[in-house]
């Protein structure tokens, strides 16, 4: 980093600890604006401040790209058969289910052999858990290549998407814990899917909750699990990530953040009119952090700017926690011996490649494989990619004879 950027991110520093200062002596509208600056960092998966290069096209122009790209892009858009489970805490989880529909089995034929070869594959079904601050709509691209070809089960984690807030959250006002997301996996793993086999696939925190879920419940992992992908995520020492930053700046903004965010959650009318008036810098952020590749569809840098201003920032604030306290790592040897995907992006600055490195290194049967010119959201920035690693772990897991190269899954109307 330049000595000019590392002197921005120390002045991001600066104003995030003068925010947290006006917030504490309510000084509320002074601080809104920063504030939308520091939710935008945390809603794209880092936890400083960030230097960003200035913008040169003028605002009324990228308002209205905007616009443009919301009314016409594709990305978000396939809908399933709903579901509802409820966690333990009774909290509502909302959840998709693509079936295969026998009466089109003629028209499925050819994408079937293209995924898979020629025998059509087995009853599995294919569990998919979403990151923070997004939903399941961020499995779009590998939604639309599997649809109708295997069965899906796509659900929304406590808070996010069309799940409803969580109750303990709420009542108690407690921080979510990966313990907690790994129960809820669980109830929505009983209502979508009763029985046969599974095969688990999560992103980032998604990941998380599936190692948790090994974690609470071995028996399901010994039992009914045939495979699991694990995308862009980490077992534990997350504290450790500097999100490309100077050591310094990242153990300052450790050290205000938590108390930032609390105090902010507590007033989130305010705050979410600061994050809307910070908006330009919120979608550079989330660009810088989510995508490694220049040429990512602007439809697509949108669509995923869209997932994560939509997460609230008491969300954003009950969650945070959870990450310095994850540590799974001695769970993953429940899925010793079961074939596993572990995939991420070689640029991912949220949740480093070295995180995916460590656990394929405690399970050197597994499959790593490491995404050149990718970032953090690797399914969205090289769909292909990854969707065809998802089709040969089904072969391995037995679920298909074969697979082949995918082709053709880069767009909605695959």
């Amino acid at each position: 980093m330049s000595e000019g950027n590392a002197e921005t991110v120390v002045s991001a520093v600066a104003s995030a600890t003068e925010a947290a200062t006006e917030v504490a002596a309510g000084g509320w509208r002074r601080a809104t604006g920063i504030a939308g600056v520091a939710i935008g960092v945390v809603a794209a998966g880092a936890a400083a401040g960030v230097a960003i290069e200035r913008l040169t096209v003028g605002r009324g122009m990228r308002q209205k790209a905007r616009l443009a790209l919301d009314s016409t892009g594709p990305y978000g858009g396939l809908r399933g058969t709903p579901g509802k489970a409820y966690a333990d805490d009774g909290t509502e989880l909302y959840y998709e289910v693509d079936d295969v529909d026998p009466e089109k089995e003629s028209a499925l034929t050819r994408r079937r052999r293209r995924l898979f070869g020629r025998k059509a594959p087995a009853p599995v079904t294919v569990v998919f858990s979403h990151g923070y601050c997004l939903n399941q709509d961020s499995w779009h691209f590998q939604r639309a290549a599997l649809r109708g070809v295997v069965r899906t089960v796509h659900w929304d984690q406590r808070s996010h998407g069309r799940s409803a807030r969580g109750v303990s959250q709420v009542r108690e006002d407690r921080p979510v814990t990966i313990d907690e997301l790994g129960r809820d996996l669980k109830a929505v793993i009983d209502a979508a899917v009763p029985e046969g086999p599974i095969v688990l696939v999560g992103h980032s925190m998604g990941g998380m909750t599936v190692m948790a879920l090994a974690d609470a419940f071995p028996e399901l992992i010994r039992d009914r699990v045939v495979g699991a992908a694990l995308v862009g995520t980490s077992s534990g020492r997350l504290g450790e990530v500097n999100f490309g930053l100077p050591v310094a700046g990242v153990n300052a903004v450790r050290r205000v953040l938590p108390g930032v965010l609390k105090a902010l959650g507590q007033r989130a009318d305010l705050v979410e009119k600061g994050r809307r008036a910070t908006a330009d810098l919120f979608a550079g952020i989330i660009k810088r952090y989510s995508f490694a590749s220049r040429d990512v569809d602007p439809a697509v840098a949108r669509f995923a700017e869209r997932m994560i201003e939509s997460t609230p920032i008491d969300v954003v604030a009950e969650y945070y926690p959870a990450f310095n306290d994850h540590d799974k790592t001695a769970a993953l040897a429940h899925f010793a011996g079961l074939p596993v995907l572990v995939l991420a992006g070689v640029r991912d600055m949220v949740t480093p490649s070295e995180h995916s490195e460590a656990i394929a290194d405690i399970l050197p049967g597994a499959e790593l494989v490491l995404v050149p010119d990718a970032g953090h959201l690797v399914m969205l920035e090289h769909p292909a990619v990854v969707t065809d690693r998802l089709a040969d772990l089904l072969a391995r897991a037995g679920a298909v004879p074969s697979t082949a190269t995918v082709d053709g899954c880069d767009s909605a109307s695959s």
